[in-house]
């Protein structure tokens, strides 16, 4: 039996990346399919220069060396981790509209679109997250 997780990311930081995308790769991993639907500052975690620099949470930053010595990898490896192991990734065309962005902004291998876009992965779901 293929199991599906539907993840919606709707906010924009470092931690909540790392959230997405550990559970995203640990599903694709035990053979799920996996949706993820990026929305309002969720959409940070895939635009191409804005996930590169997530903020942590104020004070927090001590995180960031711990991440480091732990060997976790960046966002952008677990980006790349996710989509290699076919997790897909789902931009919110409203939300790209109202904050005048352009698909292009984003990593290559994304999918635009709406709300019934991610709903219809997600109707028949095993898991469904929000982050």
């Amino acid at each position: 039996m293929n199991r599906k997780v539907a993840i919606i990311a709707s906010n924009g930081g470092l931690f909540d990346a790392y959230k997405v995308f550990n559970i995203a790769t640990a599903a694709a991993a035990t053979d799920q399919e996996v949706s993820i639907f990026f929305t309002f500052e969720g959409l940070n975690l895939i635009h191409k220069e804005a996930s590169h620099m997530l903020p942590l949470p104020e004070g927090k930053e001590h995180f960031a060396e711990g991440f480091a010595n732990a060997n976790v990898p960046a966002i952008p490896e677990l980006i790349a981790m996710a989509q290699e192991m076919g997790v897909q990734f789902i931009g919110c065309q409203m939300t790209m509209d109202v904050m005048g962005l352009e698909k292009e902004s984003f990593i290559d291998g994304i999918e635009v679109g709406g709300a019934v876009t991610f709903l219809d992965f997600a109707k028949d779901a095993d898991v469904t997250l929000t982050f």
